[in-house]
């Protein structure tokens, strides 16, 4: 299938692969502490960790023998990821403010201090852009299901605009 967004969650695993790339991305990088961190049980963040690792967003390094102890980092790959968590956590913070409650994490500019934020930019535009006014099209590498997604979508989108 021609879809990168589905090669990124594959890559994640599923919902406990994405909480401990968070938590790599924030810096822990020991197992005991992604344990506490995620919640995870020892089976699942072990298998997500070998699961990370061979999909090339972590790789495991050994900082002790006696007995043998590794940490988790993440490679240039998995740093990509950065995007999608600062993206997930824009979203439920407006989801969290909407109940009354505040954001649980902040991106902040080192050298500013003003707060980061992820916003649209249209190529060559010099305003962000955005998702309203924004359409999509199929990409030169889609795929003939990308294409129909594309086109079933847009007609579903007329569809809702016809009285």
């Amino acid at each position: 299938m021609a879809c990168s967004m589905a090669e990124v969650m594959g890559a994640m695993v599923d919902r406990w692969g994405a909480i401990i790339m968070r938590d790599l991305l924030l810096g822990l990088t020991r197992y005991d502490d992604l344990q506490r961190s995620s919640g995870a049980t020892n089976a699942t963040l072990s298998a997500r960790l070998k699961e990370l690792e061979l999909s090339g967003l972590i790789e495991r390094r050994q900082y002790q023998t006696r007995p043998d102890r590794f940490e988790y980092v993440s490679t240039a790959k998995g740093r990509d990821l950065s995007l999608v968590v600062m993206a997930m956590v824009q979203v439920g913070d407006t989801w969290r403010r909407a109940s009354g409650q505040e954001a649980p994490l902040r991106f902040i500019d080192a050298s500013s201090g003003q707060d980061v934020r992820l916003t649209l930019t249209v190529t060559g535009a010099q305003q962000p852009g955005h998702a309203p006014d924004m359409r999509i099209e199929a990409g030169p590498g889609g795929d003939e299901i990308m294409h129909w997604r594309i086109e079933r979508g847009a007609d579903e989108r007329a569809s809702r605009k016809s009285p």
